[in-house]
């Protein structure tokens, strides 16, 4: 599955699972932008995987022009861009928020950068493949909330459902220019957002009852979940559009 010669392009680059996804990427031969609302974790991350491998770029995704920007910034940085993974997302604490008590300001937060984030980057990523002539990949980071409600976290889970929706019809919309849309759907992922979910959930009203475990008896790592979109990007999965791949240990096997 080797990746030489691909320019791949990950929001949320710089922490948690899109910096594992970002070191299994490198690991196989793509270079990368790291895109990140705060520069420094994203700097820090491409400067640890080497500058001639790596560029490091601050926006905001939740904006149009700020999405366009990225991709252009990678062509103009490595020549070209083959592959976006839309990873950055609000999660964890952020995202948490009851549908008797979230505000205005909340349901915007994770909508904007959760849904509109993800299909601004995959517009501006597709027309600049489309206007170039060449195939790519996109692949969204959903979650296993896309398919399991979680309480407090009703806009979250929503946003991740609209990632795996939209992935289908995009990858629809897009097969005959050869790119390819799929989604990777984690589990319970160990980061540092989420290293203490569950409480913050509890803390926030969250009853604990309808907490599944996971049948592996463990949390995954961020690049566990690299490996799986590796694999989508890859050209063993070039038969491979409109998919979500789970990545969660079992948690929605029963």
């Amino acid at each position: 599955m080797s990746l030489e010669g691909k320019v791949a392009i990950v929001t949320g680059g710089g922490t948690g699972i899109g910096r594992g996804i970002a070191n299994v990427l490198a690991s196989r031969g793509a270079k990368l932008l790291l895109v990140q609302r705060r520069l420094e974790p994203a700097a820090l991350a491409a400067a640890e995987l080497g500058v001639s491998r790596a560029e490091a770029m601050s926006a905001d995704i939740s904006d149009p022009g700020a999405a366009a920007a990225i991709v252009e910034r990678a062509v103009e940085h490595f020549g070209r861009a083959d592959i976006l993974v839309n990873n950055a997302s609000l999660t964890g604490k952020p995202a948490v928020g009851g549908a008797l008590t979230s505000d205005p300001a909340h349901v915007d937060a994770v909508v904007d950068i959760n849904l509109k984030g993800t299909f601004y980057c995959s517009q501006a990523m597709a027309r600049r493949l489309v206007a170039d002539g060449r195939p790519g990949s996109i692949v969204h980071i959903s979650s296993v909330g896309g398919y399991a409600a979680q309480e407090q976290a009703a806009l979250y889970c929503a946003t991740k459902a609209a990632q795996i929706s939209l992935a289908r019809s995009l990858a629809l919309e897009l097969a005959p220019y050869g790119i390819r849309v799929n989604c990777v759907a984690p589990g319970d992922i160990r980061t540092g957002a989420s290293e203490n979910i569950v409480d913050e959930l509890k803390e926030s009203g969250s009853s604990g009852k309808y907490l599944r475990i996971t049948p592996l008896g463990r949390r995954g790592s961020p690049e566990e979940v690299g490996a799986a979109v590796a694999f989508l990007v890859s050209d063993e999965a070039s038969f491979i559009t409109g998919a979500t791949l789970l990545v969660d240990g079992g948690f929605l096997a029963y």
